[in-house]
This record gives C-alpha cells, structure tokens and sequence, in this order.
C-alpha cells in the first residue's frame, strides 16, 4: 500500500540558515530500510550568496549519504578530509562512535544548487566502529529501456557500489525517458522521491516535494514519465532495531545521548576538530525535559 509523505520545512544552522525540506523521520513513518533521515534542497539560485553554511557539528551511529543534481558543496571533517562534490559523485562519510564535519558551498560555485542529504543508521553490531570517510567520483549505472539506473549504495540487478553498506539496502538515482517496470526485491521497502520532472510512480503523479512510500513485497514497479524525469530511489531490509534519534545523533537510549552531548559540548577528543571552516562549530540544543525513548521504524 503506498503512502505520500509531505516534508516539514527546517532551516540548517538556525532561522536564517539555508532551508531545505525534511522528509524522513515523517509522522508516521521514520525508516525505510535502515535510510532514517532525508533532507531535499534545491534547486535554488545561490548567485552572489554564500549557498549553504553548515558550521562543524557531531555525528554518531550513522552513514551521511550526500548526492547532488547541480551545484557543489565542500566537505571537511576530524579526519582531515577535505572534498568537494558535484553531480554524479557520492560523498559517504560513516560517523560509527563519532565524528564531526562540516559543509559549506565553496567560494567559487555554481549559480543552481539542488540536492539531497540522507542518514543510514548502523545496525548494532557495527555502530561503535572507527569513524571514515570516503569520495566516490565513479558510480555504476545500469542501462534499462527508457532510462537508467546510477547505484549510490547497495545493489541493483546484480551491479553494486563501491560504498560501503553495513545493512541490505538500496540507494539509487533514476532518470527515466518513457516506461519502465523497474524490478524490485520483495524483501525489501521502498520509497520514491521526485527530483525533478512529474512522472507517475504505481499510477501516482510524483511531482517535486512529497515522498512516496511504496511499501514492501513487491516485485516490480511501473514508472511513467512524458518527459525526462529524475527520481530517488530509497530500500532496504525492514531495520527492526529501536533507535534513539535526536540532533545529530543516533543511539540506542537516553543516557548515551546525554553522554554524546557532553562529549560535543565539553570539545572531548570523541568529536575532535574540524580544521578550515572559517566560524564557530554548532552548539548542541538544551536536552528535553523528558527521557528520549527507543522508537521503531513507524510511530
């Protein structure tokens, strides 16, 4: 059964920071597979402005998963990476017991930026593991009638990604030309987001904004488009694991937050320094005057 998500408007950095559209965790729904944070930006024209600005902050228990359709953004992080990515690469930095980055569109830049940001939870045999970070320049794409399918993560049709995956799962990009029936695992969920164009998913007119929830068990999908069409493509294996998500931050309870907020807060080595941004890095918000509790994959 398919469900359409609309997105909540949040501005990064705070008030005035650069807005984009949140649609995972949606009310009612958090997860698909183990992806469990969605941010769509774009496309907006950046000329004669700073772009985006997302001063150094913290990151535990997840994978950031950056893909862009136009525009660039320059990443740095504890580890001393320092990347700038434009359309068609894929930035995945993996957070494990923590680290810190920041984003920013670099000086010399295009006028259009247009993207998506996105969290992979780690399962829980993995999500302490030594931070990294790595740059995909080249992803693989496989050819179908009347469009193409770009691999970002997972495995599709037999064609993998050179990222790297902790969960079965599927992140794609889809640019469709006319008719597909797009082959889907029945074990897996899935969710269709439209980046640009206004193609029918299942017999339902996806235009730029919402996100469709397709649901599991199914086979196949047909897409449909008159005219060229882009749209993300989000699976995965149902994530059973209760997770704690708040900030920039998932954990398992309350009590590690609390620590994980310290930690950010008391500049511990956990986090470390992210060197070459020119600004503060971001406070961490007041903890909530109640426990956080576990939550599944639906609320």
């Amino acid at each position: 059964m398919s469900e359409l998500l609309e997105g909540t408007p949040v501005a990064l950095g705070g008030p005035r920071g650069f807005a984009v559209t949140r649609l995972l965790p949606a009310k009612g729904r958090r997860m698909v597979g183990a992806w469990c944070f969605l941010d769509a930006y774009g496309p907006v024209d950046i000329s004669g402005t700073p772009g985006m600005r997302v001063a150094p902050h913290p990151h535990t228990g997840l994978q950031t998963v950056t893909w862009l359709l136009s525009g660039e953004v320059l990443h740095r992080d504890i580890l001393g990476s320092v990347q700038e990515i434009r359309p068609g690469q894929l930035n995945l930095m993996t957070a494990g017991r923590g680290i810190a980055h920041s984003e920013e569109t670099p000086a010399e830049h295009s006028p259009v930026l247009h993207g998506v940001q996105l969290w992979v939870a780690l399962p829980h045999a993995v999500r302490d593991m030594a931070p990294a970070f790595a740059h995909h320049a080249d992803l693989p794409v496989v050819d179908l009638n009347k469009g193409t399918v770009t691999v970002l993560m997972g495995t599709f049709e037999g064609v993998t990604s050179p990222a790297a995956t902790h969960t079965p799962l599927i992140g794609a990009e889809l640019a469709i030309t006319g008719e597909i029936d797009l082959p889907l695992d029945p074990t897996f969920e899935y969710a269709f987001l439209t980046l640009d164009g206004a193609p029918t998913v299942d017999g339902t007119t996806l235009k730029p904004g919402p996100l469709l929830y397709a649901g599991e068990g199914r086979r196949s999908v047909r897409l449909a488009t008159s005219s060229p069409s882009r749209l993300l493509l989000l699976g995965g294996e149902p994530f059973d694991e209760r997770l704690v998500m708040w900030w920039n931050f998932v954990a398992r309870d309350h009590d590690e937050i609390v620590q994980m907020r310290a930690d950010w807060a008391d500049h511990t080595p956990r986090f470390g320094e992210v060197h070459g941004y020119d600004g503060p890095p971001l406070p961490a918000p007041p903890m909530p005057i109640t426990r956080l509790v576990p939550r599944g994959r639906t609320r």
